[in-house]
């Protein structure tokens, strides 16, 4: 085959983002809309699927609305009022909280059409979208070791490309192929979950909370076995529900069971008149991994920049990851644009070694609370007690709803929230 050279100029820019993920979208439009001239790589060719429970929660909105998204129910956004939890023999709504920081809903929305809209405000901010533009490695400098651009094969001919910048951030998910060519491994020493989930028409579809069931169980058998992990249902206000359930690795059964057998299950023990049957399934069982609490780091070295899951920014208390995609995209583009004014390569530098501090500022404390949460919730037994215990209470339950969504005001907030800023402060940042 010919490998056609593209004018230079063309192919070069200050900073290459590659995914169009929430992350790599986020940290282009940011770019761009500082001037900057950005390159936004895409394997894949939108709209095109993701495995996720399509939940955004107020963290999520709040990036949106930042953007300039258009969030009105007329451009196809559902909101959503708060959670419902379901367990222990209980059942209990709980509001999103009335914050300054935060707004007081959530929203739903499809991953295929969702990820194109960011992508679509990024390009409309002046980055440069490629689609069908699959990143096969990095090019590093043999003298520094730094990185200074990709290698890719575009379009459906393949063609073989390559793409120059002093800046890369790798925004390409949890196997980020880029980092680990650039040596940046997974630590096993953090939390990874399994997200599993499918559609269903439902007359469930359209509903004003979010439904979590913290009561796992596996009754397939003879003998009822409670499982570690937690279902979802979520109205998607389209004639269907995304049904699915999250797992962490922390749990002896995680390996050994199949989990897309355990949703099967899971969904034939619930009413029929759900419509959460086989007949009604609009789609495949898919499954996606969430690396949690940055557990791959560190997150600057050598001119790459990790954002949203190449990073391991999955919260560990709920599995929440668009919102920290987002927010770590939006804190990346800062620190570049910032190390962009700089003078000399080592102020520049300088500038950069911020982006891994921030991180840590910002999520650190709060992400070793969630390692320690982690630990004690893959015993399902410790989470049927606190279904059991806790349920009972709403103010237990509203206090446990802003830790788990990381959802309080930083200053000037209720007792709630000083205790969790309190206990986040204090905690490694690890």
């Amino acid at each position: 085959m010919t490998v056609v050279t593209e004018p230079l100029s063309e192919n070069t820019a200050d900073v290459i983002v590659v995914g169009a993920g929430p992350a790599g979208s986020t940290t282009a439009y940011h770019l761009a809309k500082a001037g900057l001239d950005v390159l936004l790589l895409e394997k894949t060719e939108f709209p095109r699927e993701k495995v996720c429970g399509d939940g955004l929660t107020p963290r999520a909105v709040k990036q949106l609305v930042a953007m300039g998204i258009d969030i009105s129910e007329e451009a196809g956004w559902l909101r959503n009022k708060g959670l419902r939890i379901i367990g222990g023999g209980s059942r209990l709504q709980l509001d999103w909280p009335d914050l300054a920081s935060f707004p007081d809903y959530g929203l739903v929305r499809k991953r295929d059409d969702f990820d194109e809209q960011l992508a679509r405000n990024a390009q409309k901010a002046g980055a440069r979208l490629y689609e069908r533009c699959n990143v096969s490695g990095p090019v590093v400098d043999d003298r520094t070791g730094r990185i200074t651009g990709v290698t890719a094969k575009l379009g459906e001919e393949k063609r073989e490309v390559t793409f120059h910048a002093p800046l890369v951030v790798a925004a390409d998910g949890n196997s980020t192929r880029l980092s680990l060519a650039m040596g940046l491994h997974r630590r096993e020493d953090r939390p990874m979950g399994v997200a599993v989930r499918t559609y269903f028409t439902s007359p469930r579809h359209d509903d004003d909370y979010l439904e979590s069931w913290l009561e796992l169980w596996d009754r397939r058998g003879s003998q009822e076995r409670l499982l570690p992990g937690y279902g979802w249902i979520f109205g998607m206000g389209d004639g269907t529900s995304n049904v699915g359930l999250g797992v962490l690795n922390t749990s002896a059964a995680f390996k050994e069971l199949d989990w897309r057998e355990i949703l099967k299950a899971w969904c034939a023990s619930m009413p029929e008149d759900w419509g959460y049957t086989p007949e009604n399934m609009t789609g495949p069982i898919r499954g996606a991994a969430l690396p949690m609490a940055f557990n791959r780091q560190p997150h600057y070295t050598k001119g790459l920049l990790l954002v949203g899951d190449a990073g391991g920014l999955v919260n560990p208390f709920n599995g929440e990851g668009i919102a920290y995609a987002m927010e770590s995209g939006q804190i990346a583009a800062d620190v570049i644009v910032q190390a962009h004014a700089r003078a000399t390569p080592a102020q520049h530098e300088i500038a950069l070694q911020r982006y891994p501090r921030v991180l840590k500022d910002t999520y650190g404390g709060y992400y070793s609370l969630g390692r320690a949460f982690v630990k004690l919730i893959g015993n399902p037994k410790v989470m049927q007690i606190a279904a059991q215990r806790g349920l009972t209470h709403p103010v237990l339950m509203k206090f446990t709803l802003k830790l788990l969504a990381n959802l309080t005001d930083p200053t000037g907030g209720d007792a709630m929230d000083r205790i969790i800023n309190g206990l986040s402060r204090v905690a490694p940042k690890a």
